[in-house]
């Protein structure tokens, strides 16, 4: 590991040091990647079932693809056998039938006989993972990559970025019409992730100064001002949409409510954008790891074992109380992965007790060492549940769970994988 201070500061019987442990990581980060193989379809990748298999009408999503294309191109990094095949796929996808070769940017899913499909607008939320996807094959050495790089690029910042906000919009109808008066944190969030990859990659420092941008607006403004819990939604006057999706509250990107999973996911986004400033530049703003220590803790606090059974449940109201009580596996795996950070970050003993409660968590409910891969949700009980995600279609945070503990906090993933085992 290059992260050479942080490294000083772990605990001598902290996990992260164990070799047993990171064996063990890398173990079920392998197994992960050979369960979701074969999630590919002729246009990219889709959903796969509890079982692991395909559905009989699956059609190729863009989001999985770019994840996809993401997850394997790092795979392919780290010299592991099935994955480069995979990311060349993701990549000649994303620049086949899932991009819109009329008016630029890419579909939620494939053009039908050339025609846009039934939902044609164009989603910050993809666009984030497109440009995250089109960063690591490129790193990766994958063939179109770089093109599929730059065409990302230009779409994102003519479209999405708004200077004068500091923030990506949200989405647009497919000529670019039509921009939707809303403001998301979620889409928002992943693009700081894709920003600090692409700053990486292209060496134009303006895209990690772009994600500083969202993280304080969202951050340092937002979620300090509400006692560190983040509102999600907003009109484009900024004003919080306290009664967004009152009625949908199972919604699997733009729930009621709070999400304290994406507390603690932006908490561990803002460490690595400390480091990656570090890194780069040797100063960054002190708010960065404050805010992060905040927003981790407000999200266990408010998040974790709610109800008396433990794991990190879904959603919350402005009183802080649960609304969905469901444990997305998601939530756990970005909880441990800013627990993670945090313990590098600081050497706290506090974080390895929470590195090594939510791995005791996911191992004992989540992992499922009977059909395979890690088991989407969990309801308030810890039984196996649907209500906002069905089957097994994400690899993307489960994955980057078992790779982030072995990794410096910055470069970003595909970039600091090659110093893994070196």
């Amino acid at each position: 590991m290059a992260e050479a201070l942080p490294a000083l500061m772990l605990p001598v019987t902290s996990w992260l040091r164990l070799g047993p442990h990171r064996r063990w990581l890398d173990m079920q980060g392998q197994r992960l990647l050979d369960f979701s193989k074969p999630s590919r379809v002729p246009h990219g990748f889709s959903a796969l079932g509890d079982d692991g298999r395909l559905q009989p009408d699956a059609v190729a999503d863009s989001t999985l693809t770019a994840r996809m294309t993401h997850v394997y191109a790092v795979a392919m990094g780290r010299g592991l056998p099935g994955c480069a095949p995979l990311a060349a796929h993701g990549v000649a996808s994303l620049r086949g039938a899932l991009e819109d070769h009329d008016h630029g940017g890419w579909y939620l899913t494939p053009t039908v006989a050339g025609a846009p499909p039934e939902n044609s607008r164009k989603q910050a939320y993809l666009h984030a993972f497109i440009a995250l996807a089109a960063s690591s094959a490129r790193v990766a050495g994958i063939a179109g990559a770089h093109e599929l790089l730059d065409s990302a690029l230009t779409i994102w910042e003519r479209h999405f970025w708004s200077e004068a906000e500091g923030v990506f919009r949200e989405s647009f109808a497919a000529d670019w019409s039509d921009e939707e008066d809303y403001r998301g944190a979620n889409a928002n969030m992943h693009s700081v992730e894709a920003c600090m990859a692409v700053a990486d990659v292209t060496g134009n420092a303006v895209w990690r100064h772009r994600a500083l941008r969202v993280a304080e607006r969202f951050i340092h403004n937002h979620a300090r001002d509400g006692g560190y819990c983040l509102p999600e939604h907003y009109n484009r006057n900024w004003e919080v949409l306290r009664a967004y999706h009152q009625d949908k509250p199972t919604d699997a990107l733009r729930p009621y409510g709070m999400t304290p999973g994406h507390f603690v996911e932006w908490a561990h986004l803002l460490l690595k954008l400390e480091a990656a400033l570090l890194r780069t530049e040797g100063h960054a703003p002190p708010w960065l790891a404050e805010d992060a220590v905040e927003l981790f803790h407000s999200g266990m606090n408010n998040g974790w074992q709610r109800d008396g059974a433990p794991g990190l449940l879904y959603t919350i109201d402005w009183a802080r109380r649960p609304v969905v009580h469901n444990r997305p596996h998601w939530c756990q795996a970005e909880a441990l992965t800013a627990a993670a950070a945090l313990l590098k970050r600081t050497g706290h003993a506090r974080y390895e007790h929470w590195y090594r409660t939510i791995w005791d968590y996911i191992d004992t409910y989540m992992i499922d060492r009977r059909q395979g891969g890690w088991i989407q949700e969990l309801d308030e009980h810890n039984y196996p549940s649907s209500a906002v995600y069905a089957g097994k279609a994400d690899l993307y945070h489960a994955w980057q769970a078992t790779i982030s503990p072995l990794l410096p906090l910055a470069p970003s993933f595909a970039t600091a994988v090659t110093l893994l085992d070196n």
